[in-house]
């Protein structure tokens, strides 16, 4: 029960600071915003350009957790998963205030579960996010990206979502890590504190999750007779 009203005030504090204490809205808002979904980002700083495209690996990633985890769910995974396209964090952390934990995967896995399972899916989100954060560093405007954050909502709230996002991963991991019968506490540790990156590794080097037709014709071990 604490751990629910936990992420329920951190999602109460996180939408009151993003609509009455982050800085205000700019004019030009909605023009940057379409200029990014465009990929017109002629004039537009390399940094503003890889967060904002990270913010669209991020819910994949946690599509990756969530529709898996979702199988044993009262709530619809899907659901939150898919908003938080559109909206992050605003998404995501009603869906760990409300569910349950769930340590044991009822199958089978559907196209869409091999998919989100898939190594290859957890690489290709590894190697996207590192071009991006690589080309962020190196052509990016430092300066101008701490004056934008300072005077524009937007930059100023996707920035602390990307951070909360990219913080939240461990909430699912344990669960997960158990489906696939990681038992590790310090394997654990190692993709938790390192934030983003870590879960990325995870995504990519984790053990595919067993259908239940699977289960039922693992050999069982002989008992060798006295």
């Amino acid at each position: 029960m604490g751990r629910k009203i936990g992420f329920w005030l951190l999602w109460v504090g996180f939408v009151s600071y993003a609509f009455f204490l982050a800085p205000p809205d700019q004019p030009n808002t909605l023009d940057l915003i379409k200029n990014l979904s465009t990929a017109q980002v002629a004039g537009i700083n390399p940094l503003i350009v890889a967060l904002f495209n990270i913010m669209g690996v991020l819910p994949i990633a946690y599509s990756c957790f969530l529709f898996i985890d979702g199988n044993g769910q009262k709530i619809p995974a899907w659901l939150f998963a898919t908003a938080s396209f559109g909206v992050g964090a605003f998404a995501i952390v009603p869906y760990l205030a409300l569910r349950s934990q769930n340590r044991s995967f009822v199958g089978p896995k559907t196209w869409l579960l091999k998919l989100l399972d898939s190594r290859w899916v957890g690489l290709a989100l590894t190697i996207a996010a590192l071009g991006l954060i690589v080309y962020g560093f190196r052509q990016g405007d430092w300066a101008d990206f701490v004056q934008q954050w300072q005077t524009s909502r937007f930059i100023h709230v996707m920035s602390l979502d990307f951070c909360l996002l990219s913080l939240l991963f461990p909430a699912l991991l344990r669960d997960d890590m158990a489906q696939r019968g990681l038992k590790d506490d310090r394997l654990f540790w190692a993709i938790a504190l390192l934030p983003l990156l870590g879960t990325l590794a995870y995504l990519t080097l984790r053990p595919p999750l067993l259908e239940q037709s699977d289960i039922a014709t693992v050999p069982l071990p002989q008992q060798s007779s006295s």
